[in-house]
């Protein structure tokens, strides 16, 4: 895929740009001009443009919906898009609040995908601004102020309240008491038309489209209360009683709109992990103009080619080239390492890691969409949108069951009115309340972005939410060789030399005529002398010989280096790489090499086998080879020789006898069998994002990272099967409750918040990574 490069035309301006002049203040609202959404130049940071099977373009664009509180808010929101023409899918996740959009650029405009949802009440930002530290306090202002409105007229309503539950019927004066109602009356009038704004709005917007959301119970519940507490306090005598509940209605309100800003606090945690790497660009740096004075501008304006000033604690803006003498940098994002790197003059650095030194000079060689941090992003920015399966059976039941919440309250409102109608009320509001499933809808949504956000700082990125569930299954594990189990390079592992020769001196002869060539052979021997802190002779020539080695010409005559062939030894054969060294007098000295295995792969195998978990190791390599490498690391089974076909085969037999496998590869040339798995992981830097079939990327290509995430996995199902469990029991235990008038309307506002609060709480545990 390729994200729309564009230059800015004359005349048009960005988000920023109108924010700072006055255009847009705050959030984007439904009376906005959205055609700003159309400059390609802003597209750019959340729209990938790509051609299907056809030749026709086509869009996915990532965006924040505002406004959201639930499932059924997602599902407006969806149900407002699918229908337009040139809209292809749209998909919203309620933890995230993230949208993600397939639209035909040729047919409709994102301005007319953004007035659609507007017109339903909810606003369509890209994420750096919905996501901004002042859009973030505007968002926190408002709902601390409600928050505040409530409990300030709570207290004040149930000060007036207060003689009512101390004194015997008679005690207060007819007069006395009914001022003390007017008083409560007249300070809930903020509670209900300011306080209980949010409820009003989204449960109108979905009565506008035929829907019942999760906030409808709950206005309903708040204008019943309002309007028969009103009614008895206009008319005593009248039908209703004389019977007021502005106590309760302040209460729950107050209860509602606190659990929902905790909720909203802790949601921010869940998927902030993910929201902070997603965002570590700066919005402008300082890029050089040709007289050599520096300018800020924005980083969507920068080029290939452009050399700019990266300030100390600031993000590299794109990936380029160190012209500064040195630097240091964190690149946790990309490695999961945590300690500093030091980077010198020409080597590169890369897009979303940070500067911890002083201010330094880099030339941009990838910006935007081409470097590695966007890659990253856009795996990120797919997992935050995907629904997971548990999440989306969850969000089906959640729709009917409003239905029957509300047939429920009404139902137990005419009974009890039977009864006691100054109680029915109270037992229908209570029932409304108490039954809204928020709790079983952020049951799993909640988990799984704890899990991938904790991950993510590891340098572990998630791109299905749903392989969580997948890997916690999972008894067996396969493993590729080259590139997983061992680095893709070779180490020494003895030499031996003529008699009365030096090993260092054969070594750093050796390593001189190697320097000529990027054999992985000749590197090995090279990496060995430089470890060995060997100085190394002059090389007066050097050539290379396609198939044999290298020959040149030293201080002490010609030397050879590569096959026994070229370099005349005659020495028995080895299963493993051997290069000879030769100079004028003939064979000087043999260099075994093997293959380096990763530092951590005996542990990790180790650590796999201890819970539970078959191993295998599958290669393409001679069996000789591929039994050291399966001995070294431990591994349960062995299958060397094996063709793309053979491991596709020996996958699918493993998995129809009834095992559920991972694969671990290098993401390269494991795309098939990777596929073909369970789920599956890829180790390494190296591996292209963008066409990667695995589940996760290990991008440290630690393989005990593999053990890490496995665990992390279970930990997460184990979360999510507890939240939903949770959620159950409270509705189990409160329904009854309400329906036999022991819950009163302020309890059950609380215990609402409070159910919601505990699932999202038992989640943020899995914030902390595994070790």
């Amino acid at each position: 895929m390729n994200r729309i490069v564009a230059t800015l035309p004359v005349g048009s301006f960005s988000l920023a740009d109108a924010t700072s002049a006055g255009a847009h203040r705050g959030a984007l609202t439904v009376t906005d001009d959205f055609a700003v959404l159309d400059d390609p130049v802003e597209q750019q940071t959340f729209t990938d443009i790509s051609e299907d099977i056809e030749g026709q373009k086509q869009a996915e664009s990532v965006l924040m919906v505002q406004g959201m509180y639930c499932a059924a808010c997602a599902d407006a929101v969806e149900s407002a898009l699918q229908d337009l023409p040139g809209v292809r899918q749209a998909r919203v996740h309620a933890a995230t609040r993230r949208l993600r959009v397939h639209w035909d650029p040729a047919i409709t405009q994102m301005s007319v995908l953004a007035r659609a949802v507007g017109a339903t009440g909810y606003r369509l930002l890209p994420l750096q601004q919905a996501l901004s530290i002042s859009q973030r306090l505007l968002e926190t202002r408002q709902a601390l102020w409600r928050l505040f409105v409530a409990g300030f007229c709570m207290m004040q309503v149930m000060m007036y309240a207060w003689p009512a539950y101390v004194t015997e019927p008679g005690d207060i004066p007819a007069d006395i008491e009914q001022l003390l109602r007017w008083a409560s009356w007249v300070i809930s009038l903020p509670v209900v038309f300011f306080a209980s704004g949010p409820f009003f709005r989204s449960a109108w917007r979905d009565l506008q489209r035929g829907r019942v959301g999760m906030d409808t119970p709950v206005s309903i519940g708040i204008l019943i209360t309002f309007l028969a507490s009103s009614a008895a306090t206009f008319d005593p005598t009248g039908p209703w009683g004389s019977e007021v509940w502005f106590d309760s209605l302040t209460m729950f309100v107050f209860f509602l709109l606190g659990g929902r800003y905790l909720e909203h606090k802790a949601r921010d945690r869940t998927a902030g992990a993910l929201d902070s790497l997603m965002n570590r660009l700066p919005q402008a740096c300082e890029r050089q103009g040709a007289g050599g004075a520096f300018e800020t501008v924005s980083i969507r304006r920068l080029l290939a080619g452009d050399v700019v000033r990266v300030s100390a604690g600031q993000a590299f803006p794109a990936d380029g080239e160190l012209l500064s003498e040195r630097a240091t940098v964190d690149e946790a994002l990309l490695t999961g390492e945590s300690h500093p790197l030091t980077r010198r003059q020409g080597q590169a650095v890369v897009a979303g890691s940070f500067n911890l030194g002083g201010p330094v000079l880099v030339r941009l060689q990838r910006v935007g969409a081409d470097t590695r941090f966007a890659q990253i992003v856009r795996l990120m920015e797919q997992a935050s949108t995907e629904k997971p399966r548990l999440a989306q059976l969850a969000d089906r039941v959640a729709a009917p069951f409003l239905v029957i919440v509300l047939l429920a309250a009404a139902l137990a409102g005419v009974y009890w009115w039977q009864i006691d109608h100054t109680q029915a009320l109270a037992v229908a509001v209570a029932v409304l309340i108490v039954t809204c499933p928020c709790a079983l809808s952020l049951a799993t949504p909640t988990a799984m972005l704890a899990s991938a956000g904790a991950l993510a700082r590891r340098g572990v990125l998630v791109r299905r939410l749903q392989a969580f569930e997948t890997l916690a299954g999972v008894n067996a594990v396969v493993f590729d060789k080259t590139g997983t189990l061992t680095h893709e390079g070779l180490q020494l592992r003895e030499m031996s030399t003529r008699p009365g020769a030096a090993h260092d001196h054969a070594l750093a002869l050796a390593a001189a005529l190697a320097e000529g060539s990027l054999h992985p052979a000749s590197r090995a021997i090279v990496a060995e002398a430089r470890a060995r802190l060997l100085v190394l002779p002059l090389m007066l020539e050097r050539t290379e010989v396609a198939g044999q080695g290298m020959k040149g010409l030293g201080a002490d005559g010609p030397v050879r280096l590569g096959s026994a062939d070229f370099c005349g030894a005659v020495l028995p054969e080895s299963d493993s790489p051997v290069v000879h060294l030769a100079d004028g007098t003939g064979w000087l000295a043999s260099f075994e090499l093997q293959e380096s295995l990763r530092v951590d792969a005996r542990e990790a195998v180790s650590a796999l086998h201890a819970m539970g978990v078959r191993t295998w190791l599958l290669s393409g390599d001679r069996a000789e080879s591929a039994m050291r490498v399966g001995e070294a690391v431990g591994v349960d089974h062995v299958i060397a020789g094996a063709t793309p076909e053979r491991k596709l085969a020996e996958v699918s037999a493993l998995q129809a006898s009834g095992l559920k496998v991972a694969m671990v590869g290098d993401g390269l040339n494991d795309g098939p069998v990777l596929a073909r798995a369970d789920t599956s992981f890829a180790l390494g830097h190296a591996a292209p994002l963008a066409q990667a079939q695995s589940d996760y990327i290990i991008q440290g290509g630690q393989v005990v990272d593999v053990v890490r995430t496995l665990r992390h996995a279970r930990s997460t199902l184990r979360i999510v099967r507890q939240n939903l469990a949770w959620a159950a029991a409270y509705n189990a235990v409160s329904v009854p409750l309400a329906l036999a008038g022991y819950m009163p309307p302020a309890l059950a506002g609380l215990g609402m918040a409070l159910s919601s609060l505990l699932v999202i709480g038992n989640a943020l545990r899995l914030a902390r990574a595994h070790d």
